[in-house]
């Protein structure tokens, strides 16, 4: 006759849903806990959008060009003339795209302009406005877009070593920015 009924097992459902309910409940856990770092490879720190010479009550010196900001001192000391030798070497490493790109050495009232007749090289000046100066007190290289909005900013280092290490983080940024960008 009938042979007595097997209870039904739900084994199989609980696997289906374990396998489909852990990976969603493992990424909660991780991403919750901040375990996890997004891949940023960037190795400049990246400027508040909302900033741009507009915001900073400054014309854009080169529209429509992606620009290498400097900001000489009072004073330009061996710091400073590194700083000055990283902006030429990258723009000089940027090869076929050094077109696109403006190296520009922003002035500020009493800024030591003899350096720039000393080395030989022809940068691009333009006067800062009292904004970005004060922003641009310790030395930094900044990237501003061919629209004029700042992107990325490189503390001021000391060290020649440490500068050059700097210099080519710079370019692989630029680089990168480059070759996405459609404008300029």
């Amino acid at each position: 006759m009938n042979s007595p009924a097997k209870p039904k097992s739900n084994k199989t459902l609980y696997i289906l849903l374990l396998v489909f309910i852990l990976p969603v409940a493992m990424a909660k856990l991780v991403l919750s806990m901040d375990l996890y770092n997004g891949a940023a490879t960037n190795k400049g720190q990246l400027i508040s959008p909302s900033i741009s010479y507009q915001s900073l009550s400054m014309d854009n010196p080169q529209p429509q060009s992606w620009q290498l900001l400097y900001l000489l001192p009072k004073q330009c000391l061996e710091q400073c003339q590194q700083r000055l030798y990283v902006l030429h070497q990258s723009h000089v490493a940027l090869g076929k795209h050094q077109d696109r790109v403006s190296p520009i050495v922003l002035l500020q009232e009493g800024s030591d302009t003899q350096i720039l007749a000393s080395l030989n090289v022809p940068f691009a000046t333009a006067q800062a406005s009292p904004q970005l100066t004060s922003m641009m007190e310790k030395q930094q290289l900044i990237i501003v877009d061919p629209l004029g909005s700042l992107v990325m900013q490189y503390p001021g280092i000391a060290g020649e070593e440490e500068n050059i290490a700097q210099g080519k983080s710079m370019i692989s940024d630029l680089r990168k920015m480059l070759k996405l960008s459609r404008v300029g």
